[in-house]
């Protein structure tokens, strides 16, 4: 049977690839980015409670309306950003189906996209599922600061949309209260919209404060801001996320969501409702994931790696310069089968494949495994 695809130059996930290896192998996986310890008990006992309770069945569309009361609260608290939970927030199946819905609510055939590289891999295709043409803005090396001369020559009237991601997967960047600033007057007299993935919203080092669109009104009325619960309390494999917009662009958003998965996990959409009743475990995240963050980069002083800036998130950019000039694909592959540990090579985020010589490594796992995966990394 000949099928034409849709995404003919589209794989398997390096994040599947890397995992797969690192399991072949018996490798330390700092590759794929998830936490190696469990989220808190008590927040497991939440979901066995309501399974037991007999919160079993479809939730509505756009979510369990107290958990949707509970996001518009903290994002009140957090951000002073008033959305509401009954027009403006959808609980999605993770952020990879915000992303995906948010996208192709507003992407139509010739509608032009910046994307921001190195990028997370699930942009682009659904980008161009919807005919849209990405337009590639680089980061700029080694510090991925974004080149504001360049997103300004990017944008033309074809422009619908700009994805941002920070805190920053893969290189732990941050934008800044100047870089809100300098966004702001580039679209005050267009018509683009914005898709800002925050998934690492809470992890944020050093003191520094996350700017999130909804900080920022005139930034916000043309924004879908999108988190991820999974990262926020250690379960990713639940894949629950949510999504704030203004209520036209949500009705959109809806629109789509409606038909690409209708509902979300009934028992854990009502865990998380209890859970962000508690004092919110996410104040203590920037503390427990920067002490990961120092020991890490401790643990690796003593090796040929060279430590890039990491502003947030849990992973961490290492230059391999001084020990190899192997393509990072290569690399990658090498240190995972022969020392046993798996990272991403971030090439694959450019793409044109632009290589950097430099590794992303997952840091949050337990001390333990960082140690053992350090000690591996220094014998390099």
């Amino acid at each position: 049977m000949q099928i034409r695809s849709k995404l003919p130059d589209v794989g398997v996930t390096i994040f599947s690839v890397m995992t797969q290896l690192s399991n072949d192998h018996g490798a330390l996986n700092l590759s794929q980015g998830f936490p190696d310890f469990d989220p808190d008990p008590e927040l497991k006992a939440r979901v066995a409670a309501h399974i037991q309770s007999g919160s079993n069945q479809y939730a509505p569309m756009p979510g369990v309306p107290a958990l949707r009361e509970k996001i518009a609260e903290k994002t009140r608290r957090i951000y002073g950003a008033a959305y509401d939970p009954a027009t403006e927030i959808t609980v999605t199946a993770g952020a990879t189906e915000a992303l995906f819905a948010a996208i192709t609510a507003v992407v139509s055939p010739g509608d032009e996209v910046i994307v921001l590289e190195p990028a997370y891999d699930a942009y682009v295709p659904v980008i161009r599922l919807n005919g849209g043409v990405p337009v590639f803005v680089k980061l700029t090396f080694p510090d991925y600061r974004v080149d504001w001369d360049r997103v300004k020559e990017a944008l033309t009237p074809k422009t619908r949309l700009i994805i941002f991601n920070s805190p920053h997967n893969p290189t732990g960047a941050v934008l800044s209260a100047e870089d809100m600033a300098t966004l702001s007057r580039l679209v005050a007299d267009r018509r683009t919209l914005i898709l800002s993935d925050e998934v690492y919203e809470h992890i944020v080092f050093d003191g520094a404060r996350h700017e999130s669109m909804a900080r920022y009104p005139a930034l916000a009325e043309r924004s879908f801001v999108i988190s991820s619960f999974g990262k926020t309390y250690h379960a990713t494999g639940w894949k629950v996320g949510y999504c704030l917009a203004p209520a036209p662009l949500s009705r959109e958003f809806q629109k789509v969501h409606q038909f690409l998965t209708f509902a979300v996990n009934t028992p854990v959409q009502y865990a998380y409702a209890d859970f962000l009743d508690r004092r919110a475990p996410y104040e203590d995240l920037p503390a427990f994931y920067q002490k990961k963050r120092d020991l890490f980069q401790k643990l690796i002083a003593g090796s040929r790696f060279r430590v890039l800036p990491c502003h947030g998130t849990y992973f961490q950019m290492l230059g391999y310069a001084a020990i190899s000039d192997a393509p990072d694909t290569e690399f990658a592959r090498r240190i995972t089968t022969e020392h046993g540990v798996a990272a991403i090579p971030p090439s694959v985020f450019y793409h044109d494949g632009t290589d950097h010589g430099v590794l992303r490594f997952c840091f949050a796992k337990t001390d333990e495994t960082l140690m053992a995966a350090a000690e591996k990394l220094c014998r390099i």
